[in-house]
């Protein structure tokens, strides 16, 4: 059997390869660059995820790493402080979001996959075609970035596979030579990113937070040595924000988010800052004969509630417990390839929907001159008891989560 050649190396494409491999089934990871080490991707690791590596065994390992465990989600508004999520009452040996560099979380899952006999990662692979003979994806064309090992800049390797699987995120050249393309369901928020220093005495509460302004937020996510700050800008609007340059943003630091005010300085130009432009986007299908799309590749989930990685290792277990038994039984087939969409499609739609509604909300903000934050009725809303539980209950495992079936 051809192994099955998987398309990137982000969370849900290292994920599905390693479960792949540890059912003894050959699988080569793909990956175009060099190494993972790429900064302000997501660094959430929710309990559902570590509930599933504990599951496999490698929960323990993994968190040996440095990492900042954040307990809470909270929203700091011009009218006070609110508390919406509290994961330390959930019922679970991870009542937290572990915040780890994804660098540090793929090295160490492509470690872990390398200890299996039937696994292959081969770096500054890029893709640059696809096989495909009577209508069925039959494998890939590759080359290496320049100067790399495998090859000139267009490349040429030919590599047959059982199935294609592109986990190639929101730029998915696979997606793209698959011709299945994805519909913008209307982001209207970009995000640019930057980090400052962490320090031994910033507030021990601060978890996952949002400060809210009168027309910008900016989200905080703690790590272990630095702080990776969000700051919202409209959409199409870093034209306008570049021109302005870094003194606004500074500003606003020292303004809302005060105990960040003594190192605000180090931000000193734009060109230490790196623009995320926000999508909210959706293949209609995730495969054709041959070939599967997952995580980002399939549906664009943006930062908004911090659960992108959290659908694409959903989407690696989902995948998993279909492709598995397939191919142990000599081969996948396009009723198996729509049965993983079946499977994730409706949690996807529905974080999508919440997250399209969180961003016409900020719209109508802008449009009327309001100050973006929540309304202040939910202060009495959050005080319910149960309500922060089930906040966090949502959130740590998103909706219709699967559970393996191959550990």
């Amino acid at each position: 059997m051809d192994p099955v050649r998987v398309v990137g190396g982000g969370p849900g494409g290292m994920l599905l390869a390693y479960l792949l491999a540890r059912a003894g089934i050959p699988v080569t990871l793909l990956e175009g660059h060099r190494d993972f080490d790429r900064r302000f991707r997501g660094d959430s690791l929710h309990p559902w995820t570590l509930e599933t590596l504990d599951e496999l065994g490698l929960a323990d390992d993994l968190l040996r790493l440095p990492h900042f465990p954040a307990r809470y989600f909270r929203f700091h508004t011009p009218a006070g402080t609110l508390t919406p999520t509290d994961y330390g009452a959930l019922d679970s040996r991870f009542p937290y979001v572990a915040l780890m560099p994804q660098a540090r979380f793929l090295e160490f899952l492509a470690a872990k996959a390398a200890e299996l006999p039937t696994f292959e990662l081969r770096l500054g692979a890029r893709v640059t075609g696809l096989v495909v003979r009577d209508g069925v994806v039959t494998g890939v064309e590759v080359g290496g970035e320049l100067g790399g090992e495998l090859g000139g800049e267009l490349g040429g390797e030919e590599l047959p596979a059982s199935l294609v699987v592109g986990a190639d995120g929101r730029f998915s050249k696979v997606r793209t030579l698959a011709g299945l393309p994805a519909t913008s369901l209307g982001a209207q928020t970009d995000v640019l990113w930057f980090a400052l220093p962490r320090r031994a005495d910033d507030p021990p509460e601060a978890d996952v937070d949002l400060y809210f302004g009168a027309d910008r937020y900016v989200g905080l996510l703690g790590g272990p040595d630095e702080w990776q700050v969000g700051y919202s800008l409209p959409k199409g609007g870093y034209a306008a924000v570049r021109a302005a340059g870094v003194e606004p943003i500074k500003e606003f630091l020292r303004e809302h988010v005060p105990w960040l005010a003594d190192r605000a300085d180090l931000l000193t130009d734009m060109n230490r800052t790196t623009l995320l432009s926000v999508d909210i986007a959706r293949v209609e299908r995730w495969y054709r004969p041959g070939l599967l799309l997952i995580g980002d590749a399939a549906h664009v989930i943006s930062p908004v509630g911090g659960n992108g990685i959290l659908m694409a290792l959903q989407d690696a277990v989902a995948a998993a417990n279909r492709l598995v038994p397939a191919l142990r039984a000599g081969g996948v087939h396009e009723t198996d390839l729509s049965a993983v969409q079946q499977d994730r499609e409706a949690a996807i739609r529905e974080v999508q929907a919440a997250q399209v509604r969180t961003e016409r909300r900020v719209v109508r903000a802008r449009e009327r001159d309001r100050t973006i934050a929540p309304p202040r009725f939910l202060r009495w809303v959050f005080a319910v008891p149960g309500v922060r539980k089930r906040s966090a209950t949502r959130n740590a495992y998103g909706p219709n989560p699967p559970h393996l079936s191959h550990s």
